[in-house]
């Protein structure tokens, strides 16, 4: 027989997954109710009005899609992109690859154009590209977890709902830990997902759109055979489970039948955004800020440096240039084996140049700033590398000195 599950507790440190908040596990372990249960339809309306203040949109349209955050990705990009399509995808990390690749994958002509990694565009030459490729779909990252880099665009939306370009934007590791305006920015559909700074499980993908968006869907609505057979449309979007022509009508008072709504799930986001909500949005925004000095000045005082253009900085993930002679997978496994946190390594072409640490969600609080702070200190060193043994937590503790100094003096 195999033992009942019992896995280590670590202090997650990464760019997702975070550590969820104790009130949402909680949420997770309610009782199952049926899709259609009117208490369970109450639920989902709720949720739908938590991801618009969350989203800080109007949209009607605000609804999770059962998957991880790449099921968004792929739902939004399937449901608004046909064949021949001309798709423009800036890239300046992985996941603007991703974007490309999914863009691909739906049959459109795809136009890249990239910056180095570690920095970002000037709006100016996104908006200069726009214009030379007169392209249906602009769809762009917001913040970059593999370079740690975040890419100002209110101008680029602003150009776009000006010249009838669809604007798509993947906020995944930013939704609710910096801000992030759909409507003042200009933005036709977000995707975000749990896992991140929301502090749910991975397992869904907050969307939202306008009625820009919507417009296309519904040309291209096509229900399945099982559900109405004299339904035929030649413009139909090419996958069914993430058909969104189907699944917005299951978020409608129509509640169309299309899949088994992931129950479980949808009590931890709901719980999620409610806790938002309580927190309240700017308050959130400055706690992942302020957490974020921390661990900068406690990393900088270590005598560590930061990766990528400081001015682009995301506020959630913070990247470090791994010590020349050190093994970064080395400390990385000593820190998760000795003090039980865990951090990233990043992909292509830094691979083994730079760690990523997350602050993210529940993960950002000053206990794990301290821990995690410490575990580095301590594995650098094991692992042979030059460090001001003692600096790094001193430097952190006065940054959150300052800071409560400051709270008692109003």
């Amino acid at each position: 027989m195999l033992r009942e599950l019992n896995p280590s507790i670590r202090t997650l440190m990464t760019p997702g997954p975070v550590e969820a908040e104790p009130r949402i596990l909680r949420a997770m372990s309610i009782p199952i109710i049926g899709q259609f249960d009117p208490e369970f339809l109450a639920i989902m309306d709720e949720t739908m009005e938590l991801l618009r203040k969350t989203f800080q949109t109007k949209n009607h349209w605000a609804y999770p899609i059962d998957g991880t955050s790449r099921s968004g990705l792929e739902a939004v990009l399937n449901a608004i992109i046909e064949p021949g399509d001309n798709v423009l995808v800036p890239i300046f990390g992985r996941f603007g690859h991703l974007l490309a690749e999914i863009a691909y994958r739906s049959g459109a002509n795809v136009t890249t154009m990239e910056c180095e990694w570690g920095t970002a565009f000037e709006q100016e030459e996104i908006i200069a590209e726009i214009k030379r490729v007169n392209p249906k779909v602009v769809a762009l990252v917001h913040g970059e977890t593999s370079t740690g880099i975040m890419q100002p665009f209110e101008k680029i939306g602003k150009f776009c709902r000006e010249n009838d370009v669809l604007f798509v934007v993947d906020a995944v590791a930013t939704l609710g830990g910096t801000e992030f305006k759909t409507d003042e920015w200009f933005v036709d559909a977000v995707i975000s997902g749990t896992q991140k700074c929301l502090g749910v499980p991975t397992g869904m993908a907050p969307i939202t759109y306008n009625d820009r968006v919507e417009k296309i869907i519904l040309e291209r609505r096509k229900i399945e055979q099982g559900l109405d057979r004299t339904s035929e449309n030649p413009r139909r979007i090419q996958t069914n489970y993430f058909d969104l022509s189907q699944i917005q009508e299951y978020w409608s008072p129509k509640r169309l039948n299309h899949h088994t709504e992931a129950t479980s799930m949808l009590y931890a986001l709901r719980e999620g955004l409610r806790i938002i909500q309580e927190e309240g949005l700017q308050e959130r925004f400055e706690r992942h800020q302020y957490h974020e000095k921390a661990l900068v000045a406690g990393l900088e005082a270590m005598g560590l440096t930061l990766f990528g253009d400081a001015r682009y900085k995301m506020p959630v993930v913070t990247c470090i240039n791994i010590p020349e002679g050190v093994n970064g997978d080395e400390v990385r496994f000593t820190m998760a084996k000795e003090f039980g946190v865990e951090i990233a390594s990043t992909f292509g072409s830094l691979a083994g140049k730079i760690w990523r640490i997350g602050s993210m969600g529940f993960s950002c609080r000053k206990e794990n700033i301290l821990h995690v702070l410490a575990a580095l200190e301590a594995s650098v060193r094991r692992h042979g590398g030059k460090v001001h043994a003692g600096e790094a937590l001193q430097a952190a503790l006065d940054v959150y000195a300052e800071k409560e100094a400051a709270l008692s003096n109003k």
